[in-house]
């Protein structure tokens, strides 16, 4: 025999499967209890009109990141150095509750913002263990297609 009370007929199922709160107790929501990881793996991907800052834990799981757009530029000033440099600090700040030391730095594409987002690390209080630079490189692509002939 189950232990749930019987329900009347005229409630709907719905409301008999989820569990219900006494009068006057509010829901408890429980806190996402965040891991700690010392080293991080920080991917900068500057691109000519943007730079994105993520970090990930060893694994390549996402923890935090920030974008220019997200940090609160628009337009032109989204491919500055200086909207690089905000958006590395403000993804930091995203981060901080995971308690990470240090970080190792992978870098791709040649956009504006490259150097300043390191910058932006380095002076949110981080240490970098490496810098790495994993912008693809294109080695003459396919063969193209034969001449046409009528």
């Amino acid at each position: 025999m189950s232990d749930t009370p019987p329900v009347p007929a005229d409630t709907p199922k719905d409301a008999a499967a989820a569990p219900q709160a006494a009068e006057g107790t509010p829901k408890v929501r429980r806190k996402k209890i965040k891991r700690t990881v010392p080293v991080a793996r920080v991917c900068i991907h500057a691109g000519e009109n943007n730079t994105i800052v993520t970090f990930t834990d060893p694994k390549g799981d996402k923890l935090g990141g920030c974008s220019s757009g997200t940090a609160g530029f628009k337009g032109t000033r989204k491919s500055t150095p200086y909207a690089a440099k905000v958006t590395a600090e403000k993804a930091t700040e995203i981060v901080q509750g995971y308690g990470i030391e240090s970080v190792i730095v992978e870098v791709k594409g040649l956009g504006p913002g490259r150097e300043q987002a390191i910058r932006g690390l380095q002076s949110a209080g981080l240490n970098l263990d490496a810098i790495i630079d994993v912008t693809p490189v294109s080695h003459g692509g396919c063969r193209p297609t034969g001449r046409r002939r009528v």
